[in-house]
């Protein structure tokens, strides 16, 4: 196993037991939105954990997050998001480019993103770790290395689905405090709420992505 998976490995266990063991701060309760914080073992930078309801069943909401390539419709100051490699209809490697108010840099970042089905539970999980590789390093642009993301989608009725979503990012170089906390509150909530209207599109109506929800 290489230095780099490991460190990688060592970065996602470190999030799972951080997330797991650690209390939530309340930042923000917006339209049904709540954002959350937390310290992170051995970082500056804080982890957020956003939870909301949505009109869906899990597969077609994990549909819209594995749809790499539409996601600058709903994700906040995504500049751009394109697909790498598609492994499986569960499993792709995705490259997105974060567009970030001036003086500081734009991020950008790899992604390795894979999807899985409790099929008794019906609950999806999706992961989505910064990796290594796979684009060159952009001149101007900051390369986001340690990053992990988690989302929990869990059905509570016909249609209606409970969303969790927990990241730790650590940016890289220097930003301005307001800036940090811009993305801690006000992003998650926007994002939450572009995702609701993403997901009345007709293209995720009727997926089949992953297992049956029934």
């Amino acid at each position: 196993m290489s230095k780099k998976i490991l460190l990688t490995l060592l970065f996602i266990l470190g999030f799972i037991t951080a997330w797991a063991q650690t209390n939530w701060e309340l930042r923000a309760d917006k339209d049904g939105i709540k954002v959350y914080s937390s310290e992170f073992p051995d970082s500056k930078i804080k982890a957020i954990r956003v939870i909301g309801e949505f009109n869906a069943t899990p597969t077609q909401l994990a549909a819209v997050v594995m749809d790499v390539n539409t996601a600058t419709e709903w994700v906040d100051r995504l500049k751009s998001s394109t697909l790498i490699k598609r492994v499986s209809a569960n499993e792709l490697y995705y490259y997105a480019e974060v567009n970030l108010p001036w003086p500081a840099a734009n991020r950008d970042f790899v992604a390795h993103l894979t999807a899985t089905q409790d099929p008794d539970t019906k609950v999806v999980v999706v992961d989505g770790p910064a990796v290594d590789g796979f684009m060159p390093v952009k001149k101007g642009v900051v390369r986001i290395e340690n990053s992990i993301g988690r989302w929990i989608i869990t059905p509570i009725g016909a249609n209606r689905v409970r969303v969790e979503y927990s990241i730790h990012v650590d940016p890289g170089g220097s930003l301005p405090s307001w800036l940090v906390n811009m993305f801690a509150t006000d992003a998650p909530v926007q994002i939450f709420k572009h995702l609701r209207t993403e997901l009345q599109k007709p293209g995720y109506k009727n997926t089949a992505f992953l297992a049956s929800d029934n």
